[in-house]
């Protein structure tokens, strides 16, 4: 029976507590510490990778309900989460190289592994999907940049100050997940400021810089592995397109499998789980024909 994705009156730590402690740990290299790889279920092993300021907790909607399929291995992007800053110099290309590291260590080289990416996740993953050709038999792409298209100007983040209440906090952290995480506000629940304001502190890696270039376009042409790609119809680094983004990552991969969330914004496995979490499963089961 599929698990209830639905918002839940639980206290927000401890459902993200009650999540983590189910997990199963392992640790990889990574700078001057670890990468920390969470596990859940069993099965065909299936590799997710959150945004930028994010953490495993990005997954938290898709994880009960994937789990019961395959076997989940959640990473903490190296300098976000648990895991430890990548070496110098810190770019998308060096983090790539600790998680190929980390893959090797953790997988037999026979191994088929499939791989999706959220966002800034999504260009980490294409970046490593290139440098493992025969690694990966799917890579999907969760609303990604790194495509070379200019940005729509878009409402300023806000910022906490010394001496907010946490109500004041609170809303801070509700606006600015309407600014670029959200299409709907009135989806953004007390689970989802809770993890923001939680990844938000433990973030150190600063990836929006990288989300201008195009360093994931040209990645995909030394991409054989299967490519498909889930986007919101109201994600807002869309823009300019929905269109525009697909044309791009079908430059190399004619076949690209497409399959669009409508109504929802970037954080499209958390706005629209269930939608979101069907339509995985889909691609991933689907036969490489379809």
């Amino acid at each position: 029976m599929p698990h209830d994705t639905s918002p839940s009156p639980q206290d927000p730590a401890a459902i993200v507590d009650a999540l983590a402690r189910s997990a199963r740990k392992h640790r990889t290299p990574c700078g001057d510490g670890s990468m920390v790889w969470r596990v859940w279920g069993q099965g065909d092993p299936l590799l997710l990778f959150h945004g930028g300021t994010g953490s495993w907790t990005h997954w938290i909607k898709t994880i009960p309900a994937l789990s019961q399929h395959f076997e989940l291995w959640v990473a903490d992007i190296p300098g976000l989460g648990d895991s430890a800053m990548p070496p110098e110099p810190r770019t998308p290309s060096i983090i790539a190289d600790a998680m190929a590291t980390g893959i090797d260590q953790l997988f037999p080289a026979d191994q088929p592994l499939r791989l999706a990416g959220f966002s800034f996740g999504g260009h980490v993953a294409g970046l490593l999907a290139a440098r493992r050709p025969d690694r990966f038999t799917d890579l999907i792409l969760i609303g990604v940049a790194g495509l070379g298209l200019r940005a729509d100007p878009r409402e300023p983040f806000a910022k906490t100050r010394t001496g907010m209440t946490p109500d004041q906090t609170a809303a801070v952290y509700r606006q600015n997940l309407e600014v670029l995480m959200f299409a709907d506000p009135r989806n953004i629940d007390a689970l989802a400021i809770h993890l923001q304001v939680e990844n938000v502190r433990r973030a150190r890696f600063r990836s929006r810089a990288f989300a201008a270039t195009d360093e994931l376009a040209r990645a995909l042409a030394d991409v054989p592995t299967r490519l498909s790609t889930i986007c919101g119809t109201r994600d807002t680094i869309a823009h300019p397109s929905v269109e525009a983004r697909l044309d791009i990552l079908r430059r190399h991969h004619p076949e690209l499998r497409v399959r669009l969330v409508e109504g929802a914004g970037h954080w499209v496995m958390y706005e629209a789980a269930d939608e979101f979490n069907a339509a995985l499963r889909e691609l991933l089961t689907t036969p490489a024909a379809a």
